[in-house]
């Protein structure tokens, strides 16, 4: 199952590109509109891409109005991506979503490097989120977490049926001739090639702790990528940074995790998952 990283694709302006996904993840909605971060929001750098847009979007009475009715002519299932700054932001938004049918599923971005930290622990905010939805609940995790393992556990333990793996981690670019910061609010999030074996070290842990359903993303470009993330825990992967220079990314990582399943004797992706786990019994895929 191939989606995309939530912010990393316009599917309105882009369709015939998010049709070529398994599902569509939302950018993050939150109660009111917001404008974001002033520019400069998005840097590029040697090892991946930093961005600071600051959570920019609607708000949630637009996005159900204005937002819901068109990306459900897609005819993809659709994940919407909550934030929030309070436990009761998280429940608000979960709540009204969950009356909506277009919604399949709710990630609450728990952990954007962009904007201030939501009070309350991680725990707190699944259960509040939890109790306010029916719907497939997804927590968006950081690896900065000193034991993201930990986290994970207190996320399941709160009532979240997955995770998703690992949102952007905080970095820094300075131009090249005045050496100031070269976005607006001086650090961003980092995304790209640099992050992946960070993430594929969450997902690793992660797996071995809870066996929730896992989407990694993080730097994930090629198909032996996608295998990877399958083999350290991930039900599914989701695509970020390569949607900006390769639209096509879906169709072609498609493809090429198919040849690097087939290279190891292996019929479908299912038959990859948790294998970097095969010398312990218990973590084999059942």
């Amino acid at each position: 199952m191939i989606l995309n990283a939530s912010g990393c694709l316009d599917a309105l302006t882009a369709p015939d590109v998010a049709r070529g996904l398994d599902a569509f993840v939302t950018k993050t909605v939150t109660p009111r509109p917001r404008a974001g971060n002033e520019p400069v929001r998005i840097a590029e750098t040697e090892v991946g891409m930093l961005n600071s847009i600051g959570l920019a979007n609607p708000g949630i009475d637009s996005f159900r109005r204005d937002v819901l009715p068109r990306l459900a002519e897609l005819e993809l299932p659709i994940w919407a991506s909550v934030g929030g700054f309070s436990m009761d932001d998280y429940a608000d938004l979960c709540r009204q979503l969950d009356e909506d049918p277009v919604v399949e599923a709710i990630e609450l971005n728990l952990s954007c490097p962009n904007v201030a930290e939501p009070a309350g622990s991680v725990a707190e905010i699944v259960a509040a989120a939890r109790a306010a939805t029916s719907k497939n609940l997804y927590a968006k995790l950081s690896a900065a977490s000193g034991d993201v393992g930990s986290v994970a556990v207190a996320a399941a333990d709160a009532g979240a049926d997955g995770l998703s793996l690992v949102n952007t981690i905080r970095g820094l670019a300075l131009d090249p001739q005045t050496l100031a910061p070269t976005l607006s609010t001086a650090t961003g999030g980092l995304s790209g090639p640099a992050l992946r074996p960070i993430a594929l070290a969450a997902v690793f842990a992660c797996f071995k702790a809870t066996r929730l359903p896992i989407v990694g993303m993080g730097g994930i470009a090629t198909g032996r990528d996608a295998l990877e993330f399958l083999a350290a825990g991930a039900t599914a992967i989701a695509l970020g940074t390569i949607l900006f220079s390769d639209p096509g990314a879906p169709g072609r990582v498609r493809g090429e995790l198919a040849i690097e399943l087939a290279a190891r004797g292996l019929a479908e992706p299912e038959d990859a998952h948790g294998l970097a786990h095969r010398e312990d019994p218990a973590m084999l895929p059942k």
